[in-house]
């Protein structure tokens, strides 16, 4: 019994420090997504809860965001934005890393609902510095 309690005491005091070592240091800034959200308050703005769930549209999107997140080329950013079909057109919606990765999505697009059914409104976003 004595054994166990000292064994449970090691334990606690063996991870006092990692629990400790979590805490975040310094003061962060919290993400501020202001500008965005109030672009898409815009009545005209194109929306992901606008896509209906019929067949087709569903397919078209379906289609266009396989392709973008099995291509290992593209970063994260881009493997993260919004496809949104509507009556068969396509708006893309988002941050992407390069000039590159916007056209390179706009083309996947493109290649699954044609070239006049695509509105590429990505947008370039720079590289956080470190």
């Amino acid at each position: 019994m004595i054994r166990l309690a000292r064994l449970t005491t090691i334990c606690a005091f063996a991870l006092l420090p990692s629990i400790f070592a979590q805490a975040p240091k310094g003061q962060s800034v919290p993400p501020d997504n202001t500008k965005t959200n109030q672009r898409d308050r815009n009545s005209g703005a194109v929306t992901a809860d606008q896509q209906k769930s019929n067949g087709s549209d569903a397919d078209i999107t379906r289609q266009i965001r396989r392709s973008i997140t099995t291509d290992k080329n593209l970063s994260t950013y881009a493997k993260n934005v919004k496809v949104i079909t509507k009556g068969g057109n396509v708006t893309l919606r988002g941050p992407v890393r390069s000039e590159e990765e916007r056209k390179e999505i706009g083309n996947k697009a493109t290649e699954v609902a044609g070239a006049t059914h695509v509105k590429n409104e990505l947008q370039v976003a720079a590289k956080p510095a470190k």
